[in-house]
């Protein structure tokens, strides 16, 4: 069987763009109805932007990681122990920024591992600006050896239940299934309160070619009940040591229906992290409850009511299938066996 050609979703590309005084960030918040950028010239406006949640997922990354090109720029007069201090002082501000997905302080880390290998260079700018594109290409090739990886799982034929906007780790499994010829349909969940998977997941698994439907975030078990999803199979914005899955909130639900309904749950991740040997170890994000009151800009919610959003949930590994790395695919329990702490 030809493969089908197909290309690669807008949001996987060209989302986040280093300009000479700016940072670009195209606004999540908004795609695919209005495609606006939210400039950023300091690294506190990116900051902000991912607080804001202008971007999501691994948006946060390559934003960040560009936030520490626009602190060596600022720095680019200063002696070695100023750009230090300056390069730390970003560092520290961006990380903090969602410290639940650990993306954006690997991707934070490796940047300034590479600040302070060159903080006597005269060109330090552009030297950082170098760097911060050799990590983004480490960072998409992980997702490709993830993406081969996870399309092993995916059969000619499957229904695949996804959920929130897993940004590469569901894109390259995709992608790998497609190139091997397979036939694929997928159902997002629209993810509320900001809609991630309706609004860019959706349109992203659309715009390659793949047959898409999004359902409301309470129809998943009855989804599995009707016969209408063949495995479920989600990014996770971490993965402890002891196979906790944390990902945006609703996962662990979908995979308490899902471990009910006999059906397979696999959780990508590029690597777990070997700095969370559990989920007491993973520091976990609440959000403002007046944004599970609103939807893209509305109330929703009655005038006399309380809110609450937890943004992310934790799976305990009795519940996951699998987890796939850009390693290979593994059972939950043994992260330990092929990752050393």
């Amino acid at each position: 069987m030809n493969a089908p050609k197909f290309e690669m979703p807008t949001l996987t590309h060209q989302s986040v763009l280093l300009e000479a005084d700016r940072v670009r960030i195209l606004d999540r918040r908004v795609f695919p109805f209005q495609t606006l950028f939210v400039d950023c010239q300091t690294v506190e406006d990116v900051a902000r932007a991912i607080e804001q949640m202008v971007t999501q997922s691994g948006g946060p990354f390559y934003a960040a990681s560009a936030g520490m090109v626009l602190a060596a720029r600022m720095a680019q007069g200063l002696g070695p122990q100023a750009r230090r201090d300056m390069m730390q002082a970003a560092a520290s501000r961006l990380i903090a920024t969602r410290h639940t997905n650990n993306l954006i302080a690997n991707g934070v880390g490796a940047m300034m591992a590479e600040a302070e290998s060159r903080m006597a260079d005269a060109d330090f700018a552009a030297g950082m600006e170098t760097a911060m594109y050799a990590v983004w290409e480490i960072s998409r090739a992980r997702s490709r050896q993830l993406g081969e990886h996870a399309a092993t799982l995916i059969q000619d034929g499957d229904t695949v239940l996804t959920h929130c906007w897993g940004e590469c780790a569901i894109i390259e499994p995709l992608a790998a299934a497609l190139r091997a010829g397979k036939r694929i349909k997928v159902i997002c969940t629209e993810t509320r309160p900001y809609l991630q998977g309706s609004r860019l997941t959706a349109h992203s698994i659309a715009e390659m070619g793949i047959d898409v439907t999004v359902i409301t975030d309470n129809m998943g078990a009855w989804a599995m009940d009707r016969g209408r999803v063949s495995r479920l199979m989600t990014a996770a914005d971490r993965v402890t040591m002891s196979g906790h899955v944390v990902n945006k909130v609703g996962t662990l639900q979908l995979a308490l229906a899902a471990h009910a309904y006999g059906i397979p749950f696999a959780a990508m991740v590029q690597d777990p992290d070997r700095k969370a040997p559990g989920p007491q170890d993973v520091p976990m994000e609440d959000r403002d409850p007046n944004e599970s009151l609103h939807c893209l800009g509305h109330r929703t919610a009655s005038p006399l009511a309380h809110g609450w959003y937890p943004a992310f949930d934790i799976t305990p590994p009795h519940l996951v299938t699998s987890i796939v790395t850009s390693k290979g695919v593994f059972q939950a329990d043994q992260m330990e066996q092929h990752y050393v702490q």
